[in-house]
């Protein structure tokens, strides 16, 4: 009797023991999954080296190294790695994202957007066909969906690793209702009260943001709405960023601005994008500015990020800035 207990002891052990092993193998790739490494806006692009020479590695470099708008210089939207797919193992499966490109006999001409195939989080789009010419229209047919998921991941990454190191600046939620996620290296330049300027030193110049309410009137919705747009940006930067000595902060005006519709916390936005510039010193640099109808108080919600930095590449710290703004919430 002894022995026959044992036994049924032994047996309940090993019953209890498999279903937990069962889980856990459920459990375990989703623990298994390696994180995504890579700079932000690095793109791996999978093709032959052949490939990447014809026509089809030139289509893929027109759309996802195609120029940054709003920048004073030339900036792509990716820094491309191309490789052989021999080459992609490993470490090389972990990028964030990748464009992968395959040809041959028995591809059939597809697109399809991978989530997190190697490593979380990531962004993976794969094209096949038998042809250039397949592959090529697939590229030129989905471009525009391949770069807003790419830039999406990018952002949210970006956004992930400011959030490890936060300024609380409790004055925003007080004096305008807002909160904003907003690193440490940042610092109040100016603080009034409706009215905020922050800003972080870099290496030979700064990056700033301005932050302000105003009417809900200021605005246009029409033909003249980047020009009203313009007027609004330039009085407030001669009267609120301290140049007087040398010229006033204002938006250059060789050079016209792309505006664009968007939503910010669920609330309607303008984005615009230029240059902005201070006469006669020869200083100048890119700006995203970001109209914010808060139509439940009656203003618009004004956040604009620029950047002074002479000579040096401005992309990231753009794209740095517009993830910052791109947090905001309305209280």
């Amino acid at each position: 009797m002894k022995k026959i207990s044992i036994l049924v002891a032994i047996c309940l052990l090993c019953i209890a023991g498999c279903k937990k092993n069962q889980k856990d193998e459920k459990k375990a790739p989703m623990g298994a999954m390696a994180h995504s490494v890579g700079k932000i806006n690095e793109l791996s692009v999978v093709i032959d080296n052949e490939l990447w020479k014809s026509n089809i590695g030139d289509t893929i470099r027109k759309f996802f190294g195609a120029e940054v708008p709003g920048l004073p210089q030339e900036e792509p939207l990716f820094s491309m790695r191309q490789m052989p797919e021999e080459a992609f193992y490993g470490l090389a499966r972990k990028n964030r994202t990748f464009l992968w490109i395959k040809k041959g006999k028995e591809e059939k001409s597809n697109y399809s957007i991978l989530t997190n195939k190697f490593a979380t989080p990531q962004v993976g789009v794969v094209i096949t066909g038998q042809t250039d010419d397949e592959i090529t229209n697939l590229i030129n047919k989905h471009h525009e969906t391949i770069v807003s998921k790419y830039k999406l991941a990018e952002t949210q990454e970006k956004q992930r690793r400011i959030k490890k190191s936060l300024e609380k600046i409790p004055q925003l939620q007080e004096k305008l209702g807002i909160t904003l996620n907003i690193p440490t290296a940042y610092r109040i330049a100016i603080e009034e009260d409706k009215f905020f300027w922050i800003r972080k030193d870099i290496s030979h110049g700064s990056m700033n943001l301005m932050i302000y309410e105003l009417p809900i009137g200021i605005v246009s919705k029409d033909s003249n709405t980047i020009s009203s747009i313009i007027k609004m940006r330039d009085s407030i930067g001669i009267a609120k960023i301290p140049t007087s000595e040398v010229g006033s902060f204002i938006t250059e005006e060789a050079y016209a601005p792309y505006i664009y519709e968007t939503t910010l916390d669920n609330k309607f936005t303008f984005e615009t994008k230029g240059t902005w510039e201070i006469k006669d010193r020869f200083m100048a640099g890119p700006f995203v500015n970001y109209v914010i109808e808060d139509t439940a108080n009656n203003r618009l919600m004004v956040l604009e990020g620029f950047v002074f930095a002479p000579s040096l590449d401005k992309r990231d710290n753009m794209f740095e800035l517009e993830a910052i703004i791109k947090t905001v919430h309305f209280e």
